[in-house]
């Protein structure tokens, strides 16, 4: 059947316990009842000031129920989301803005001086939602309680498509994030094709309807990492169409006893991380306080978008036992690439998947690379996949290729193919640097480097880390006479670009950063780094 995730949350929540939790956030909760009502209201209000179908909403804000809400309303309103990195600076918050052609945009009142600060450069804009609890919003703003609570909560009672669009903004190698479209149907099938291997599962809408009628409502899930990273979007997404209900966290950044207190408070089944970057400080939480925290709920933790130690879920079992630890192997260009499932009955390398059922590997030539052969290849996934890349027909050629008579979704991950027909995932064959879940882009941190005076030229790469899977390292030429000071420049990136771009590491290059023809050596530059940093 074709599935429409508006359709899915009116069929459902109709037949769900009107008293039954959809979100927390700390000692708040929302029901499906009041969450149902309140993005209704949201989904009409935005039509009712200007959106059409395919208009899109940009979601700038943290982790809250108000981002799952205007979710919802999203998709009941057939609305197109936009997600922003919180992290961003001015201008590379106004690049999403417009590059989206976002119509709306709701945002945490914790950004209201950036919304300030670029609203006349917003001519697209007609609607900006201010989220504040005291009530106030920006003159230009309305304020978000006002608009849920304002209206009788009854269900929109529109036609929705299969087609209607959401979009994830994700990183690459060309320089700036670029929109991947997926369709509804595209989504949810890509969704259920991974729980079709754990058993059967409800294959049409009035099926659905009749198991959450018999089985009640679905489990609890934390998406610990930012709802605005394709993980914690497509785990909320998953979750919401489950009946579950959605646990977000209050600090602004992860911490980690916070996290356990709330699994434990509030009986959380599932928690979705991203690497090492999470589970580190997870398990030392618990190695501080092994006997804390009651984590008897837990069945799952699944992490997604860079590598999870061996070493880090052998800790994490040693405190809980009976869960499964799952590496997803995906992207925001295609979901089931492959996955890695540890328990306490047996171990699994680091960066070792078993091939998901829709993925192939090719050699450069588009043949089938023979499992045992050592030969690497390019992963590529068949559908259901996305339909491109917004507004941008030449990335979304290079990414979407039909190889043989089929579209797969290419993105640039080498692997070989065991004996056993399991990957060993190699990394992208670009130079996009993945720190910690986030896709940076070297290019970008070099301009900004070879705008300081002591900077003659510049090159920027990943260096392996445990902790962030890559760090970002700085290599510098300096110029004619200056003086070398890692901490100035590092502070100079810091002050254009967002935090997490910044290099941990700046070093002085004692080896040429271009080849004779002015082409960029990261290769050489990246083994220099490493030789300089004591990494193997």
């Amino acid at each position: 059947m074709a599935w429409n995730f508006g359709d899915i949350l009116d069929s459902i929540s109709a037949v769900l316990p009107q008293d039954a939790p959809a979100l927390i956030h700390g000692d708040r909760v929302i029901t499906w009842e009041e969450t149902t009502r309140r993005s209704n209201n949201l989904g009409r209000a935005l039509i009712a000031r200007g959106a059409r179908p395919g208009d899109k909403v940009a979601f700038y804000m943290r982790n809250r129920p108000e981002y799952v809400e205007t979710m919802a309303a999203c998709f009941k309103s057939r609305l197109v989301h936009v997600n922003i990195n919180y992290r961003y600076k001015a201008d590379e918050v106004f690049y999403i803005f417009n590059d989206s052609d976002a119509q709306t945009v709701v945002y945490g009142s914790e950004f209201r001086d950036i919304i300030v600060e670029l609203k006349d450069r917003l001519t697209k804009v007609a609607t900006f939602i201010e989220v504040n609890e005291d009530g106030s919003a920006a003159p230009f703003a309305e304020n978000y309680e006002k608009i849920v609570t304002g209206g009788d909560g009854a269900p929109l009672g529109i036609e929705r498509s299969p087609d209607d669009l959401l979009f994830i903004y994700t990183g690459g190698t060309t320089g700036m994030p670029k929109g991947v479209m997926w369709r509804h149907d595209d989504m949810r099938e890509a969704q259920l094709t991974t729980l079709r291997a754990l058993g059967p599962i409800p294959e049409t809408l009035p099926a659905l309807v009749e198991f959450i009628k018999t089985s009640g409502p679905g489990p609890k899930t934390m998406p610990a990492c930012p709802l605005m990273h394709g993980t914690g979007f497509i785990t909320a997404i998953g979750n919401m169409m489950s009946g579950g209900c959605i646990v977000t966290l209050e600090s602004p950044t992860l911490d980690a006893h916070e996290l356990w207190s709330a699994v434990s408070r509030r009986g959380v089944n599932s928690l979705a991380i991203v690497g090492d970057a999470f589970a580190r400080p997870m398990l030392a939480a618990l190695d501080e306080a092994p006997d804390k925290y009651n984590l008897t709920s837990v069945v799952s933790i699944v992490s997604s978008g860079v590598m999870w130690s061996t070493e880090v879920k052998r800790g994490l079992l040693r405190h809980l036992p009976n869960v499964i630890l799952m590496d997803s192997f995906g992207a925001s260009e295609g979901l089931g690439f492959g996955s890695s499932i540890m328990t306490s009955a047996g171990e699994v390398k680091t960066a070792r998947f078993q091939i998901g059922g829709r993925c192939r590997v090719f050699d450069e030539n588009d043949q089938p690379v023979e499992p045992g052969s050592g030969k690497p290849g390019i992963i590529a996934l068949g559908g259901p996949i996305p339909v491109g890349y917004y507004k941008d027909t030449e990335k979304t050629a290079k990414t979407f290729k039909t190889i043989a008579g089929a579209r797969y979704s290419v993105p640039g991950d080498w692997c070989v193919v065991e004996k056993d027909g399991s990957l060993t995932l190699l990394g992208r064959g670009s130079v996009c640097i993945n720190t910690a879940g986030e896709k940076v882009y070297p290019e970008e941190i070099e301009e900004v480097l070879k705008t300081h005076p002591a900077v003659e030229d510049a090159l920027v790469v990943g260096v392996p880390d445990q902790k962030w899977g890559q760090a970002v390292t700085g290599i510098v030429m300096l110029a004619t006479g200056a003086k070398f000071d890692e901490e100035d420049l590092r502070k100079h990136v810091r002050s254009h670009l967002a935090g997490y771009k910044t290099p941990k590491r700046i070093l002085v290059g004692a080896v040429p950063l271009r080849a004779p023809n002015g082409k960029a050596d990261y290769k050489g530059v990246t083994d220099f780094a490493k030789r300089e940093l004591g990494i193997a």
